[in-house]
């Protein structure tokens, strides 16, 4: 199925799923940057619309209702998602307006959800990169999906890379070790195989002369990025 006729089934479906003020605001909310979104980032990412929602309906602090753009509902995750473009949520957001969209983030993150947005600029020019961080993003869902083990070779793989990004230096094998709690060959191992398939490079050097001698560390590359 292509994009155009999945969206529209995707639309169709929420539209006969509500009624009142909620088809309403679906009718009226799902416009251009939404659209985009889909068109440039979802669809291109998942190929389907399974478990989103569009113009998802929450209430805030206050008991008022909210309309986010998209929410992500699995059993194990509750995603919010936003598309903000530059005019209405910069240019024209006064002190009040500003405050009030940084508490309601908040609270929806004391929901239990997690708050992501996108600017209308990334993601109608650079979707590429919208890509990218929502395939981060998700992936730390999907994978939860099943069970986390050091022998489920791509999970442990998309775990160390997330690994390296959060210490913001390269890796050694205590590092793995430490993080899975699994011997020494063992991540040896998943390091050596993050190499074979291009999102790591092993770093040789002799600590006293400098010369070429013994794997001392694992740095991560940019490819790697394309793994979660």
């Amino acid at each position: 199925m292509d994009f155009e006729s999945a969206h529209r089934l995707f639309v169709e479906h929420h539209l006969a799923e509500r009624s009142g003020e909620r088809q309403d605001r679906l009718r009226r909310g799902h416009r251009e940057a939404e659209r985009l979104f889909c068109r440039n980032v979802w669809w291109p990412l998942r190929q389907h619309f399974d478990r989103l929602h569009p113009e998802y309906e929450v209430t805030d602090w206050r008991g008022l209702v909210y309309f986010c753009d998209f929410a992500w509902i699995t059993p194990y995750a509750k995603l919010i998602i936003e598309i903000k473009g530059f005019g209405p949520h910069i240019q024209d957001m006064d002190r009040r307006k500003f405050c009030r969209e940084l508490s309601r983030e908040t609270f929806l993150t004391a929901m239990g959800f997690q708050v992501i947005s996108f600017a209308y600029d990334d993601v109608a020019q650079r979707p590429e990169l919208c890509i990218t961080l929502l395939r981060m993003v998700l992936s730390r869902y999907t994978s939860s999906e099943s069970p986390v083990s050091v022998k489920s070779g791509v999970l442990a793989e998309r775990e160390t890379i997330r690994l390296a990004c959060t210490l913001a230096r390269p890796l050694r094998p205590i590092d793995i070790k430490t993080h899975f709690r699994i011997d020494h060959r063992t991540a040896v191992k998943i390091l050596q195989s993050l190499c074979e398939k291009g999102a790591m490079t092993a770093v040789c050097a002799d600590p006293q002369t400098g010369k070429t001698r013994y794997i001392v560390r694992y740095e991560l590359r940019s490819e790697a990025l394309n793994w979660l």
